[in-house]
């Protein structure tokens, strides 16, 4: 199969694919995939697709069948090559999206190019034309280009079409490139945007955890690997993994080296290496191979992105990316993203994993479900202290996952039960308290996190929330066009009691309005009962609220080393994490 993909107006954001099928039979069938790798949700990319067609080698309409909103079916007219010729719609830019303008040709090739289903395994060719002096950042093999007219053609070559759907690519004529050699491994580093970056640093800090994450897992499951970053001239933060690249597009683009957003590109960045392992080798078994046709149900969601999670942070600061303080207000995220959500009392990740194909990307209705990537980070870190307990810190974590890439090496994919005696043979200890209670249950992970983090000397503590509106109310907003919308309510608070609602909007209290100082309206009034007036759904109301004597909601969670902590605990603090105490 051959794909010739060109546009000709950049700024209607459509890109014109050609798919060229040759020694086909009676009838060809064809299809989109109904969801990408990465995004465990249906993507129905066939909505942005126009002027379908089917032609003959002499341009001659073939006549078709649409079977499903992804797949066609062709009859030939004993034609031996069938043209398949169609516009996509390329206006969004994220890391999992194809997108085209004057400054750049991006594409991730599962959005928008058809397969042949029982024809998956061939080799692939794909000729980008683009005007003069584009590169193209991709994992894929590229020819030197070859003028076409006004136009240079740029071959790419793919074993099949799982590679092709797999390996995205920027073409444009002002990538920044860089990259390094770590053990006969080439990474490759791509920035597309307005960008000034320090590639000492950068090149630094990254040899350091891509070495931290190739030692532990022992090896690497590709030779050449690429990191595609597009800087975003606006706030942003999105990351898709692949096996052999990643896409990952952070913003402000002017912020990008100051230390906040540079430690989020850090921490994004190992996250999303780590899965050329942790998804993309080593995948359960109902991912293994993907069914591009429908949804991929899996439970198994706090062990791809949980873990993966997990060390994404860790790996930062055991390899000495990260310092304490780095590290530890990346955990403090995590562990205040659970104790938010009320929703851990509803439904475990386990279960939430599954729902991901529901609605897990969206916040849904309120208190119904938890994150695998927050539940699934912190019980990985549960599990990981586990085995370290049971082990003396001669077991850890590592060790499952090394079992779990040795395995997929050998074409084994996992499942719960594999995972889970995995874990217990590393052990030495059975984990039924973990898996029963907290895995495949919905529960309050405290008590597990406050005895996970004794063991390495670690504390959680509390502390109010120094929003009134959070802590004596029970609701969380956020400012918006002057007023401040209401994100969640506190079950059995003052303002689910009041009667407000997910989505609501606060726009005055006592009769005054504000711009930006509604909490020091709130600390103002105290203890008063207040009347708040607030529009939902375009209908103003008010109603009263007032807090609830001696009763807090939505406190800040807090992780500190114990200053007691005795030696045994300092001891293990140091193995898990290279570290002095």
């Amino acid at each position: 199969m051959k794909y010739i993909v060109s546009y000709k107006s950049h700024h209607q954001h459509f890109i014109d694919i050609e798919i060229i099928v040759d020694s086909v039979s009676d009838k060809l069938r064809i299809e989109f995939s109904a969801w990408r790798p990465g995004r465990y949700e249906l993507g129905n990319f066939t909505k942005n697709v126009r002027n379908w067609g089917a032609f003959d080698a002499k341009g001659n309409p073939l006549q078709y069948v649409k079977l499903n909103k992804d797949l066609w079916e062709v009859s030939t007219n004993k034609a031996k090559t069938v043209h398949i010729k169609y516009s996509y719609y390329a206006a969004e830019l994220n890391a999992g999206s194809t997108f085209v303008d004057d400054k750049q040709l991006y594409m991730n090739p599962v959005n928008c190019c058809m397969y042949v289903p029982d024809r998956m395994n061939e080799a692939v060719t794909m000729d980008l034309l683009l005007p003069e002096k584009y590169e193209v950042a991709t994992s894929m093999k590229t020819d030197k280009p070859v003028k076409q007219g006004d136009r240079y053609a740029h071959t790419l070559h793919a074993a099949g079409f799982e590679e092709l759907a797999d390996s995205p690519f920027i073409a444009s004529p002002t990538l920044q490139h860089n990259m390094f050699v770590m053990d006969g491994i080439e990474f490759n580093l791509w920035i597309q945007g307005e960008c000034k970056p320090d590639w000492a640093k950068i090149i630094n800090d990254f040899f350091i955890f891509i070495n931290e994450q190739v030692n532990m897992m022992k090896g690497c499951p590709v030779k050449e690997y690429h990191f595609l970053f597009h800087a975003m001239p606006y706030k942003f933060h999105h990351g898709v993994e692949h096996l052999a690249s990643t896409v990952i597009a952070m913003g402000p683009t002017y912020n990008l080296m100051k230390e906040d957003l540079y430690n989020n590109l850090l921490g994004i960045s190992c996250h999303e290496l780590f899965h050329s392992w942790n998804i993309k080798t080593i995948r359960p078994v109902e991912m293994y191979p993907y069914d591009y046709t429908k949804e991929n149900y899996s439970r198994l969601g706090y062990v791809y992105e949980g873990i993966t999670t997990y060390y994404g942070d860790y790996l930062l600061y055991r390899s000495g990316v990260f310092n304490e303080f780095e590290y530890l207000k990346a955990v403090q995220n995590e562990f205040q993203k659970h104790f938010d959500n009320y929703g851990r009392f509803s439904l475990g990740v386990a279960d939430s994993s599954f729902d991901t194909w529901l609605d897990g990307y969206v916040s849904g209705i309120p208190h119904r479900k938890v994150s695998i990537y927050t539940e699934g980070c912190m019980l990985a870190f549960i599990i990981d202290m586990f085995i370290r307990k049971h082990t003396g810190n001669k077991k850890s974590l590592d060790d499952v996952m090394r079992t779990l890439y040795e395995n997929a090496k050998n074409g084994k994919p996992y499942s719960e039960q594999d995972y889970r005696d995995i874990v217990e043979k590393v052990a030495g200890a059975s984990p039924s308290d973990i898996f029963d209670n907290y895995i495949n249950k919905a529960a309050d992970l405290a008590k597990p996190l406050h005895e996970a983090l004794a063991y390495i000397g670690l504390g959680l503590l509390t502390s109010s929330s120094k929003k009134h509106f959070e802590k004596y109310w029970g609701m969380k907003a956020t400012e918006e066009h002057g007023g401040y919308k209401v994100t969640i309510v506190a079950p059995d608070s003052p303002a689910e009691m009041a009667g407000i609602c997910a989505n609501d909007e606060v726009t005055m209290i006592n009769g005054h309005t504000f711009k930006g100082n509604f909490n020091d309206w709130c600390t103002f009034y105290n203890q008063e009962e207040v009347t708040l007036t607030v529009v939902s759904d375009h209908i103003k109301r008010e109603v009263k609220i007032k807090a609830i004597t001696g009763k807090e909601f939505y406190k800040n969670f807090h992780v500190i080393k114990l200053r007691d902590a005795n030696l045994e605990q300092q001891a293990a603090y140091r193995i898990w994490c290279n570290r002095d105490f």
